[in-house]
């Protein structure tokens, strides 16, 4: 009989909650080849191996599956975070001067001044103009970009160095706020922003390459193993491929190649199929295709099934032909791909959902688990057709709270449609899949703010007895660490490998310094990971651990 090779690496004297229901627990797990050889007590772990194989001792403390992150904008986030100032601090006009100010004074070598993460619940058409950034930075131009992804800002010297002014037409699906005598203010929504951004100084490829350095080392500190980045070009490929050849990455990535609605079925499956086509290894693969069908709530480009009901009135309209997008649907359901949609408005929702079962009764059921992102709001008639037609959503929690956004959202919808927002606990319970993510940039990609939220919606520093954002709609921490690493695996399509701690699947997993599922509710936020493995390797080690 061969003897058994000696691991690598052991884990012991832990907490393991392996995510797997048929041994949900044990002591200490041994890791041979980036993955794990075998699970068992301490005694057992320990006699496997030999003077060769690295001993990590977790300290009685809770080890996890790695976290994967299904909705983040890694490559686009990290680069504007490395090169721009944060914005999401800012509350006022003051504040949000001030930032640009001081940071402008920071890059005087810089030709354009940038900013991200501004909060469009706080900031908008009513007091954020060209003007306003005049004052902060009248010599050079300004582009600012919202935390949501879907509102921008620029200021006088920006529209003059890009030739933006009365006689540019709104692109199509976007669009130029303009005051009375049609000249732009300044702020732009949509799809107008890449017109903007597209007569911008280029990035250059090694400066995306350093975001996603960035931005991967933020996910590795957080516990995060696997992403989705939920929007991907040419580009984009091409940056994460440089940087799996160079073997420099330490999140595992599947992507979303993002469909245009002005493409045709066969321009758009010839194109996003060249991507998947050249992208299929375990680190980076082009798994599914993109499809935004609305905006965000904040600027009402959100599509809803009745208008909204505030005195402005008015609605928001799909951004695809619905006939060209159920015809989009069937097609890269037919050809296996997974559809990745975002869905703000109960509209968007509803038309999301009758063209997956479109797709479905044209191409059969199969084990594609179709995501819908956000589902901000959803009609409670539709929340069936989730478990039904096996669509994941794709939720992410840190939202579900009292806040300017949400606040000025019920606003604009009224109380009966703003009971249906976030409806978490009502979408886990109809037994429909789900996934948990950030959407990062629009806010942190750190869990365990978002976990907590889940758990209490409510803002962090709440105390116990503060207002609670539809507390029926509360999750449980077993739903949200579920939607996180199994639910999270299935959906990126790496359940197989990934997701839970087993003998044979990837050796991606965290050691934290306090047990989430025991502690207060509000502490979780707070949690700090002392490890992250990927595959066995280190790619994070909080100073304050030595195990």
């Amino acid at each position: 009989m061969t003897a058994r090779a000696a691991p690598d690496a052991i884990v012991v004297n832990a907490d393991i909650r392996t995510m797997d229901a048929a041994r949900p627990r044990v002591r200490a797990l041994a890791i041979a080849d980036g993955r794990v050889m075998a699970m068992g007590d301490d005694a057992d772990i320990r006699a496997l191996a030999n003077g060769r194989t690295r001993r990590i001792d977790a300290g009685g403390r809770l080890v996890l599956p790695g976290f994967q992150d299904t909705h983040i904008h890694l490559q686009d986030s990290g680069t504007g975070f490395a090169t721009s100032v944060d914005l999401a601090a800012a509350r006022t006009v003051d504040e949000l001067q001030r930032l640009l100010r001081d940071y402008a004074a920071t890059r005087t070598n810089e030709t354009w001044v940038c900013g991200t993460g501004w909060n469009s619940g706080c900031f908008g058409a009513h007091n954020l103009d060209r003007a306003v950034l005049d004052a902060a930075v009248p010599d050079r131009p300004v582009f600012i970009f919202a935390a949501d992804g879907h509102n921008a800002a620029i200021n006088s010297a920006a529209c003059a160095a890009i030739g933006l002014d009365a006689s540019v037409a709104d692109p199509p699906t976007g669009s130029f706020v303009r005051d009375a005598t049609g000249t732009p203010t300044g702020l732009i929504y949509e799809f107008a922003i890449g017109w903007v951004t597209d007569r911008m100084p280029p990035t250059s490829h090694e400066t995306y390459a350093d975001g996603v350095r960035y931005g991967q080392a933020l996910c590795n500190r957080h516990g995060i193993t696997g992403v989705l980045d939920a929007l991907v070009a040419e580009r984009h490929m091409e940056v994460y491929g440089a940087l799996e050849r160079a073997g420099e990455l330490t999140v595992r990535v599947r992507a979303t190649a993002v469909v245009d609605p002005a493409e045709t079925v066969a321009g758009a499956m010839a194109r996003v199929g060249a991507l998947r086509d050249a992208h299929r290894s375990d680190m980076l693969a082009v798994h599914s295709a993109k499809f935004f069908l609305d905006g965000v709530v904040e600027n009402r480009t959100a599509a809803m099934i009745d208008d909204y009901a505030d005195a402005t009135g008015g609605n928001a309209p799909i951004m695809f032909d619905v006939d060209h997008l159920r015809e989009l649907f069937v097609a890269f359901d037919a050809a296996r791909y997974q559809l990745h949609v975002h869905v703000i408005g109960d509209r968007a929702t509803r038309v999301a959902l009758d063209c997956i079962e479109a797709a479905r009764t044209a191409n059969g059921a199969w084990p594609a688990l179709h995501q819908l992102a956000h589902v901000q709001f959803i009609d409670p008639a539709d929340i069936p057709r989730l478990a039904a037609l096996g669509v994941v959503t794709n939720m992410q929690p840190l939202w579900a709270r009292h806040e300017a956004s949400t606040a000025l959202a019920i606003n604009f919808v009224g109380p009966r449609r703003g009971r249906w927002m976030y409806p978490w606990r009502s979408i886990i319970q109809s037994g429909a899949p789900y996934a948990v993510s950030s959407d990062w940039g629009v806010s942190t990609l750190n869990p365990f703010p978002i976990m907590q939220t889940a758990v209490t919606r409510q803002p962090e520093g709440a105390r116990p007895d503060d207002p609670v954002f539809f507390p029926e709609e509360r999750i449980t921490v077993e739903d949200v660490v579920r939607g996180y690493t199994v639910n999270a695996a299935q959906a990126a399509w790496r359940a197989g490998s990934t997701g839970a701690l087993t003998p044979g699947r990837a050796a991606d997993l965290i050691v934290l310094d306090r047990d989430i599922f025991t502690v207060d509710p509000h502490a979780i936020g707070a949690t700090e990971v002392l490890l992250t493995l990927l595959a066995g390797r280190e790619v994070h080690r909080a100073t304050s651990f030595d195990g």
